[in-house]
């Protein structure tokens, strides 16, 4: 019996999740938004500090257990927000020097991954990884999780953030932009798919640029939506082909999209394909999903640092990590 806990930090929310082997004990999370503009970074990170101790506390008294009968603990430790991933690397290191326990640092999307896995039935899929900082389409080959299609510039739930600021309607910005679509009909946008890249930038542009000559929030919010999420569908469609693969996972906060989750599947009937999405509650950034990913680390030995040496990395892409636990 091995009991983890994971703590969260690489965006807007502050999470710690307590598994013991593959029971659920706790999912305590504090989560930063606004009602107008959007994330920032130091506001987060301020945010992060003053609830920390009070998300731990919950987690506890979720699990019934303390901190003594923890075995190790993981924390998002790549990529993301340098300020968020500070307070969740530093806390982390605090509760392994008073408690004694091991650390280990998680790549955040390997998180994402693994959790994916865990709460369904797929096997070897071709991983749809969208967040707010983050657009891949990824599928494990040769030892590691290989990116073979991401956005170019900016990810698809930042479009959404993005253009959520430009409406002055809040963070984050994709489940408000889904509301006011389903009263918003087709206004043509900018398509742009490069193999099995995405580029969104454009799309965002001409968004405001129509927003400013009168188009109405409803319409570009439906069209926003309707063209972003087809360009993925597209290329996941070229990534299952390419890879030679008969699943399709959804992970990643925007996973939370009904529609989009509706056009997958669509897409994944008509090739015969099985398509799987991560349960709503963690789709988006949970503490449970470091402890997934640690635990499976820790049993390899993979991942393990020492207190004096642990640290974070916001660029570590999921692509440079060998899985040696698969």
């Amino acid at each position: 019996m091995v009991i983890c806990l994971g703590i969260e930090s690489t965006a807007h929310t502050f999470s710690v999740g307590i598994l013991k082997n593959k029971e659920i004990l706790a999912d305590a999370r504090k989560t930063f938004t606004t009602l107008t503009g959007g994330m920032i970074p130091i506001e987060v990170q301020k945010h992060h500090y003053e609830c920390k101790d009070e998300v731990l506390v919950q987690a506890l008294e979720q699990s019934k257990i303390n901190l003594e009968e923890i075995d190790f603990i993981a924390y998002s430790a790549s990529p993301g927000l340098a300020t968020s991933l500070k307070v969740g690397c530093e806390f982390a290191k605090e509760l392994s020097e008073k408690w004694n326990k091991p650390l280990v640092a998680v790549n955040h999307i390997i998180g994402h991954l693994e959790e994916g896995k865990f709460f369904t039935e797929a096997k070897d899929p071709v991983f749809v990884f969208v967040s707010g900082a983050n657009t891949q389409i990824i599928a494990h080959e040769g030892g590691k999780y290989r990116v073979f299609g991401e956005a170019l510039s900016i990810a698809v739930g930042n479009l959404f953030d993005k253009f959520a600021r430009e409406l002055d309607i809040g963070f984050p910005g994709g489940p408000r932009i889904e509301q006011l679509a389903l009263n918003g009909s087709y206004v043509q946008l900018p398509y742009v798919v490069k193999g099995m890249d995405v580029e969104f930038s454009g799309i965002l542009t001409k968004c405001k640029q129509l927003y400013k000559k009168g188009i109405s929030k409803e319409n570009l919010c439906f069209s926003l939506q309707e063209t972003a999420y087809s360009m993925l569908v597209e290329v996941t469609e070229r990534a299952l082909a390419h890879c030679n693969k008969n699943e399709v996972l959804v992970i990643g906060g925007v996973a939370a999209s009904k529609r989009f989750c509706s056009m997958l599947e669509i897409m994944c009937k008509e090739r015969d394909a099985k398509f799987y999405a991560c349960p709503m509650k963690y789709s988006g950034d949970n503490g449970i999903q470091i402890a997934i990913a640690g635990m499976k680390m820790f049993k390899v030995k993979q991942g393990l640092v020492s207190n004096l040496v642990a640290d974070f990395d916001p660029s570590l892409r999921v692509d440079k990590i060998e899985t040696k636990w698969i």
